[in-house]
């Protein structure tokens, strides 16, 4: 079922997005400035452009995004326990989750520019699905997400998180033993307490028709495919967004 964790507030949605965005973008401009600077002092051979090609395919290769699932990528609501504000606008798919021998529907309204944000990261990143929910809800959730089955690789339940104090930890290891080469993209920071400088903090989604929240992370998820290790650029954060 949808994890029970309190919804953090989305009042400030657009204005911290742009600025963790300006923040890390003026890190890979200086990175990248400093790297064409050392390339027109030094000479570059047939040999060197190999090996630097190389490199940059290595890094490029094997990256992996883990991402969470309610209020993350969807909302739902339980039908017959609250009356729904989503805006009719949204896409949406009710549900059947069969609990205990009885069955409970929900309606399950995707996040702005979903469809798009998942088309286009599968081309750069191996997805991976890591929810605090139970299978037997978000499993027919996914499937509605990838409904071809070529979008996400992996999915990982509430049964695969670390319960303490009542919050439920991802350990990302195990979509991904290297942790230079993933990030967990999620709405609950109790969610990455085990992976801080992996995480990208996303606000809240509820029902919000105009968010573009994951149009805005798409700038940032080309170019951390690009580097070395993503903590080095991830981990420079104002430690109060974490």
């Amino acid at each position: 079922m949808p994890k029970t964790s309190s919804p953090s507030t989305t009042t400030t949605t657009r204005p911290f997005i742009f600025q963790q965005l300006y923040q890390l973008f003026t890190i890979l401009y200086k990175y990248f400035q400093s790297t064409l600077f050392i390339k027109t002092q030094t000479p570059v051979t047939k040999a060197s452009t190999t090996v630097h090609n190389s490199i940059n395919l290595q890094y490029y290769k094997g990256k992996t995004l883990v991402l969470d699932l309610d209020e993350t990528l969807v909302h739902s609501v339980r039908l017959g326990t609250t009356e729904s504000t989503v805006n009719a606008s949204i896409k949406k798919k009710t549900i059947e989750v069969t609990s205990d021998k009885q069955s409970i529907l929900y309606e399950v309204y995707k996040r702005p520019h979903v469809d798009f944000f998942l088309s286009t990261i599968s081309q750069w990143y191996k997805v991976v699905i890591f929810t605090a929910s139970m299978s037997e809800y978000a499993d027919p959730v996914i499937d509605w997400l990838d409904q071809d089955q070529t979008l996400i690789s992996q999915r990982y339940f509430r049964q695969s998180c670390l319960l303490k104090n009542g919050n439920f930890l991802k350990d990302i290891s195990i979509a991904e033993s290297d942790l230079s080469k993933v990030c967990l993209i999620d709405n609950s920071p109790s969610a990455y307490e085990l992976c801080q400088e992996n995480a990208i903090p996303l606000p809240t989604w509820i029902s919000n028709p105009k968010d573009d929240c994951l149009l805005d992370l798409l700038p940032l998820l080309d170019a951390l495919r690009f580097t070395a290790d993503v903590r080095s650029i991830l981990s420079l954060r104002d430690p109060k967004h974490i």
